[in-house]
This record gives structure tokens, C-alpha cells and sequence, in this order.
């Protein structure tokens, strides 16, 4: 309740908030909210301008834009929101493991994330995809590989720190056992790091995601796909612009507004970032 009363006094952060949890209900709920077939041809309609039956137009085949739009947040969205829990999930079991027990345990796990960490961001995805081909569920298997060893090593960090408390220090020398620590101490206070990371990453797994599809490696036609959209608006981007700014926008907004939550978790989270947060209202209040 207190994490909820921090976040709901921050509007941009509460606005954010809204609009993430709208684009995810819409998406889930694609065929509810979509007025046409998202894949349905109309070539007699193509390049159709905004009307109450079309009211974001038509593309160069005649199909809804609106309707694509919303079935393209489930790529765009909802896929790797689902890739980045399971890169997290991962990450956190190894950064537990790592970060309590230590010793050799810990330097194997290290050494594994340095080799997967040593490779440049774009390469893994672009060598998954020359391997096995095209498409998204290759890409974000590739962005599973390649952010999981991420998360460990930032999720180990934090718990190297909890562990150092003396709490968790009395604990273990009472003999609780080491996986009931985890449980009970060490998860519950690790939870909003781990919800501050999580939400920063997936503004760049968007974008990733949306860039692989429109340089084609994503996505495929005729499935929507915000990046894919932008591709197929290139050809017409000057003689019809609406095209491209419909997923343009939508890219730009939902990124801004994980931006904007992570920033405020981030503060709600920092007691530090907190208090400077608020000398600095009072300030401008004065």
C-alpha cells in the first residue's frame, strides 16, 4: 500500500503506469478492441484515409491500420515482456546462487556471464538468426541467451550486499536453513531491484525487437508487427506519412512510459533519490 501511495503521487509516473497496464489489456484483448481482421485484404480501399469505419486509414494492401496497430502489441509487447521474465527468472536463480553461496560456485557462474557479456549486444541476435533463420520467436530466444548472464551479475551484486547485513549474518549463525533465508530475508528485499532493472531493460528489448522486424529479421508479413509496420510505410513515407507516425508513436510512447516508471521505481525505491526528490520539489514550491 505504501509502494502504491509513493507511486500514485508522482503523475507522471501513475499516468506511465496507466498507460502500460492499457496497452497490455488491449493487446491481450486484441480481438475485442480491433474493428477489422488485422490480415484481411481490401485492395479496392488501399491507402484509405482516416473515416469512422477506418479511423487510422488503410495500408498499401487495404488493411486496417488500427487493427494492426493493436494486434501488433502482442510481438512488440506482450512477447517480450514474456522473454524478459524468463531472462530475469534465470538471472535471479544464478544471482541468488551466486551471491549467497559464493566461493567456487560464484566464479564459475561469473566467468560463464563474462563470455556471454563479451559479446556485443547486436551480434548474438544477428548470429541466432543466420543459424536458424528469421523470425521472432529466434530473436527472442537470442535476447533470452544473450540478458540472462546481464541480470545475474546485477542481481548477484545486490545480494552480495544483503547478505552482509547483520540480520542475514545472525541467521546463518543460528543454523536457518540457507534456502529459507533466501525465501524469507534476502527475495522480499532484492524484489525492487530486481523491478527497477526489469523495467528499464525492456524499453531496449522494444526497440530491438521493433528495429530486427523492420530490417526484416523479426516478424514476418503479413503477421503485424509495430517495426514491420514502419517498414512496410517506407515506400510512402513522404505521399503518406500518417503510416509511418501510427507505430512510430506508439514505439515512442510506450518506451517513454516504462522509461518514466523506472525512474520513479527507481526513486521510490532510493530512499536518497527520495529526500533530494523532495528537497528539490520544495524548492521550486518556494
Amino acid at each position: 500500500m505504501r509502494f502504491l501511495k509513493s507511486l500514485f503521487k508522482d503523475k507522471l509516473a501513475a499516468s506511465s503506469l496507466v498507460v502500460i497496464l492499457a496497452v497490455i489489456i488491449i493487446g491481450v484483448f486484441a480481438p475485442v478492441f480491433a474493428p477489422h481482421d488485422p490480415l484481411e485484404v481490401n485492395i479496392s480501399k488501399k491507402y484509405a484515409g482516416s473515416s469512422w469505419e477506418y479511423l487510422l486509414g488503410t495500408d498499401q494492401l487495404g488493411r486496417c491500420v488500427l487493427s494492426r496497430l493493436i494486434y501488433g502489441i502482442r510481438p512488440s509487447i506482450l512477447w517480450v515482456m514474456a522473454a524478459l521474465m524468463l531472462s530475469v527468472l534465470i538471472g535471479a536463480v544464478l544471482g541468488f546462487i551466486a551471491g549467497y553461496f559464493k566461493g567456487k560456485v560464484d566464479a564459475l557462474i561469473m566467468r560463464v556471464c563474462d563470455i556471454m557479456l563479451s559479446f556485443p549486444g547486436y551480434v548474438m541476435p544477428i548470429a541466432f538468426v543466420g543459424i536458424f533463420g528469421v523470425g521472432l520467436e529466434n530473436i527472442l530466444i537470442a535476447f533470452i541467451i544473450m540478458k540472462w548472464a546481464w541480470f545475474t551479475r546485477v542481481i548477484r551484486t545486490s545480494v552480495m550486499q544483503y547478505t552482509e547485513l547483520e540480520y542475514i549474518q545472525f541467521a546463518k549463525a543460528a543454523g536457518v536453513n540457507h534456502f529459507k533465508i533466501i525465501r524469507r530475508h534476502l527475495i522480499p528485499v532484492t524484489l525492487a531491484d530486481i523491478a527497477v532493472i526489469s523495467s528499464s531493460s525492456v524499453c531496449s528489448m522494444i526497440l530491438q525487437i521493433s528495429g530486427f522486424s523492420f530490417l526484416g529479421l523479426g516478424v514476418q508479413a503479413p503477421a503485424p508487427e509495430w517495426g514491420m509496420m514502419l517498414n512496410e510505410a517506407r515506400s510512402v513515407m513522404f505521399t503518406r506519412p500518417e503510416l509511418m507516425l501510427a507505430p512510430g508513436i506508439a514505439i515512442i510512447t510506450v518506451v517513454f512510459a516504462f522509461n518514466f516508471l523506472s525512474d520513479s521505481l527507481q526513486t521510490i525505491f532510493d530512499p536518497k533519490l527520495m529526500k533530494s526528490k523532495k528537497i528539490r520539489t520544495e524548492k521550486v514550491e518556494a
